[in-house]
C-alpha cells in the first residue's frame, strides 16, 4: 500500500493514555471517547497510513499506584499489563465499527482473545493496511507503556510516534498552572531530556532519541489535529534530534 504524497509520514504508532479513554468519567472507559479516536484513525487508515497503536491502562488499574501502597511491584504491573488488554479489545471495536480490520497483539498470551506479538506478523499486518494494537506492554514489569510504545514504534519502523495528551503540546510548565507557560513547537531529545519536561518516561526518550526515531505531542481533543499531523502541517510539539528552536 502507497501513501499519497500528500501525506508527509507512511507508517505512525499512536500512544494514548488509559485516561485518555475515561473523557469526563472517573473511571473505566467512555464509548464516546473510542469512537471519536476511531474515527479519527479510520480516516487516516483510508489515506493509506499505516497504523500502531499502544494504550496505557491507567483509567482501570495503574501498577505502580498500587506498588506504592504495598502491593509487590512486580504482581501490580503484571495487572496493570491486563488493563491494558482490556483497553486495547475495546479500541478493536471502535476501530472495527468504523469499517477497519484490525489485530491486538499482546505480549503476554491470551490466545483466546489476542495474538502474540510476533514483530514480523506485526510488520505484515501493517503492510496489509491492518490496524495494530500492541497490548500487555512490553511483557515485563517495570516497563511502562510509554516504553512499550518507543520500543514498538522502533521495532516496526515507523516514521513517527504520537503521543496524545490532552493539551496543545509541550510546554515549559503545567499550562493549567501556570498561565504563562510557553508552548514549545520543536524541542531536541536532549533538551527534553535536560529541562525535566516529563513528555514520557526517560527510557522512552533515550529509546527514541538513540534510534533517530521523531515524536510529536498533540491534543487529541482537538479536531482535526491527528490529519494536521499526518499531512506535515504545524501541530504541537515535534521532537527529534534536531536543533530546536524553542
Amino acid at each position: 500500500m502507497t501513501t499519497p504524497t500528500q501525506y508527509k509520514y507512511r507508517r505512525v504508532l499512536l500512544k494514548l493514555s488509559g485516561e485518555a479513554l475515561m473523557g469526563d468519567k472517573a473511571f473505566g472507559i467512555d464509548t464516546g471517547v473510542i469512537t471519536r479516536i476511531a474515527s479519527e484513525i479510520a480516516a487516516i487508515a483510508a489515506a493509506g497510513v499505516e497504523v500502531g497503536l499502544v494504550v496505557g491502562g491507567g483509567n482501570i488499574f495503574r501498577g505502580v499506584s498500587l506498588s506504592s501502597s504495598g502491593m509487590e511491584r512486580a504482581n501490580a504491573d503484571h495487572i496493570g499489563m491486563l488493563a491494558t488488554v482490556i483497553n486495547a479489545l475495546s479500541l478493536q471495536d471502535g476501530l472495527e465499527r468504523q469499517g477497519l480490520t484490525v489485530r491486538v497483539m499482546s505480549a503476554l498470551p491470551i490466545h483466546q482473545m489476542c495474538e502474540d506479538y510476533i514483530r514480523r506478523r506485526a510488520l505484515r499486518h501493517l503492510e496489509k493496511g491492518r490496524v495494530v494494537i500492541f497490548a500487555a506492554g512490553t511483557g515485563n514489569p517495570f516497563f511502562t507503556t510509554d516504553s512499550a510504545a518507543a520500543l514498538r514504534g522502533i521495532e516496526t519502523r515507523v516514521d513517527l510516534v504520537l503521543k496524545a495528551t490532552l493539551v496543545d503540546g509541550v510546554y515549559s510548565a503545567d499550562p493549567k498552572k501556570d498561565k504563562n507557560a510557553t508552548l514549545y513547537s520543536h524541542l531536541t531529545y536532549d533538551e527534553v531530556l535536560d529541562r525535566r519536561l516529563g513528555v514520557m518516561d526517560l527510557t522512552a526518550i533515550v529509546l527514541c532519541r538513540d534510534n533517530r526515531l521523531p515524536m510529536r505531542v498533540y491534543n487529541m481533543n482537538k479536531a482535526g489535529a491527528l490529519m494536521r499531523v499526518i499531512t506535515g502541517e504545524q501541530e504541537g510539539t515535534l521532537i527529534d534530534c534536531g536543533e530546536s528552536n524553542a
